[in-house]
């Protein structure tokens, strides 16, 4: 029987892993450099112009390369080398950095100038962000999973912690230009820790997947997983209406508190704290409440919380709401996060985490000009009770896509799929290929045999199907014809390794219905592109 305290423990287990624990370290102190550099570019804004839609726009330029660059990003972290993607992405951001810090100490930044250079930081994030979430795959063994990806949010809110407050001591100490100038030295230690790493390359019989294939297989999977579609649907919601805070903090701040940027630092230091609170008591929250309760009671808490930022005039009242909003906002991001990873098999990882940091993102980008918008024609104060009458809102989406059916799923890997056949050798492997699989159903199950089949498309839609089809014999009751069309021949083999235990189950659930112990016939057939003489 495992106890609390073999769990405490086990939860810091990843960290005996000298690459994952050198990379924690360093993107730690890049994580508190990012933090610096993002208070000081939305103060910097409000000292530039006094539009409200500029200042939340400083958090869309971040966000919106995401949007923009993520999923093929997410496809070249599948399909190449990641620590060399990790690297170039490391310089791309030290550049975008120095140069801001260059010309924020020469007095050279505009409202644009600005804006740009925090978009240039935003695609540099963008080409990081999936390769990074799927190297712990590479770096950890499975065994702690669960404790490298708890402890990677951890890591991100100790930095949610410090760097906010660090960054707005800097403003007031010595201004704008050393936050940037700090935040371009923090990209030097993963630089180093990555450039001491050996990677194992990733190895398979079959040639690596084509980019804009891999782009496609991405979005195919994404449209075709009912699951990872209502973890999507449910972030999107909550981070929409939860960006409010995040964009419009500045202001409250300043118009509200009539404060500096010192006090706008220790805000954000408050969220941090209430986040890393949040990391803390995280485990014992799973093991009493499922992933609906916990996303429901954070929503809850987070939605309170915006809307008392328009009453608590006073600037050590606001102090603990904001903690409590920083706990909720880990809590419920830490747990959609973890449903995610729980719902796609490994080598479709990096795609499906790129689209789960585009809605994240997405949201966070569209939410940050909508609130802006509401802000300039509304005020600020109707602009956050918007926001947190939103957020209840979101609460009603529990209806369309709940998470209760995320627990039942396995994905673990299960190539049970029969060897094809060897390819004739007068023919491309590249050409597209067409399966058609056979079945005498007993009569009596043709209902459960339909309903079986509709699931079993999603299935080979997943696995790399871009066209499907079920057909019935008029004249044979029971007598169905299956067929799918893939892109290629290595297409379809690369099919045989991606099955997973469900669609086991399925396959053999389908099997159990047929008539006779025969299995189903499977052909194969091979677009035929010889031009003869």
């Amino acid at each position: 029987m495992t106890t609390p305290e073999d769990k405490s423990q086990s939860a810091w287990a990843s960290l005996r892993e000298p690459v994952f624990r050198e990379l924690w370290i360093a993107s730690l102190v890049s994580n508190i450099g990012g933090w610096m550099q993002s208070v000081g570019a939305a103060w910097l804004m409000t000292s530039l112009t006094s539009s409200a839609l500029m200042v939340a726009m400083v958090q869309s330029a971040g966000s919106l390369p995401v949007v923009l660059l993520a999923l093929p990003a997410g496809a070249l972290a599948d399909i190449a080398d990641r620590r060399t993607i990790l690297l170039i992405s490391q310089f791309w951001m030290l550049t975008a950095a120095a140069a801001l810090a260059s010309l924020a100490f020469a007095n050279s930044v505009t409202p644009i100038v600005l804006l740009a250079l925090t978009c240039a930081l935003g695609m540099g994030n963008a080409l990081m962000g999936p390769a990074f979430q799927a190297v712990i795959t590479e770096v950890v063994p499975s065994s702690q999973m669960s404790s490298a990806v708890s402890l990677n949010s951890a890591g991100f809110n100790l930095a949610r912690a410090v760097g906010p407050a660090m960054g707005g001591l800097i403003l007031a100490k010595a201004g704008a230009g050393f936050a940037f100038l700090l935040n371009a030295v923090s990209f030097l230690a993963v630089i180093v820790v990555l450039v001491k790493w050996k990677a194992d390359s990733r190895r398979s019989v079959l040639p690596a997947e084509r980019f804009v294939g891999a782009v496609r297989g991405g979005l195919r999977y994404v449209r075709y997983a009912p699951a990872l579609r209502a973890v999507l649907c449910r972030t999107a919601g909550f981070v929409i209406f939860g960006s409010a805070l995040w964009a419009l903090l500045p202001l409250v701040v300043r118009d509200e508190l009539r404060l500096g940027p010192s006090a706008y630092g220790m805000t954000l230091g408050a969220l941090g704290v209430g986040a890393v609170l949040g990391a803390l008591v995280l485990p014992v929250l799973r093991r009493r409440y499922s992933r609906e309760i916990l996303v429901i009671g954070n929503t809850v808490v987070f939605a309170l919380v915006i809307g008392s930022t328009v009453l608590l005039r006073s600037y050590p009242l606001l102090i603990v709401p904001l903690a409590a909003a920083g706990a909720a906002w880990m809590i419920l991001l830490s747990v959609l996060n973890v449903a995610v990873r729980s719902v796609v098999p490994a080598w479709v990882e990096a795609r499906v985490l790129a689209a789960y940091l585009i809605i994240f993102q997405g949201g966070t980008a569209s939410g940050s000009v909508l609130w802006g918008e509401v802000t300039a024609k509304m005020g600020l104060r109707w602009a956050l009770l918007c926001a947190g009458a939103g957020l209840f809102l979101t609460l009603l989406l529990v209806f369309r896509y709940p998470l209760s059916a995320i627990d039942t799923l396995n994905v673990a890997p299960a190539p049970t799929w029969a060897a094809p056949p060897l390819l004739d050798a007068s023919l491309s492997a590249m050409s597209p290929a067409l399966v058609t699989i056979h079945y005498e159903v007993d009569t009596s199950r043709t209902s459960d045999f339909r309903k079986a089949m509709h699931r079993m498309e999603g299935s080979r839609r997943r696995g790399g199907a871009t066209c499907w089809g079920l057909f019935a014999d008029p004249v044979r009751p029971g007598v169905y014809m299956e067929h799918f069309l893939v892109e290629s021949w290595v297409e379809h083999l690369r099919q045989h390794d991606r099955t997973v235990a469900d669609d086991s189950i399925l396959e053999e659930t389908i099997r159990r219905m047929q008539r006779g112990p025969d299995p189903p016939l499977v052909t194969h057939y091979i677009a035929d592109e010889r031009k003869d003489g």
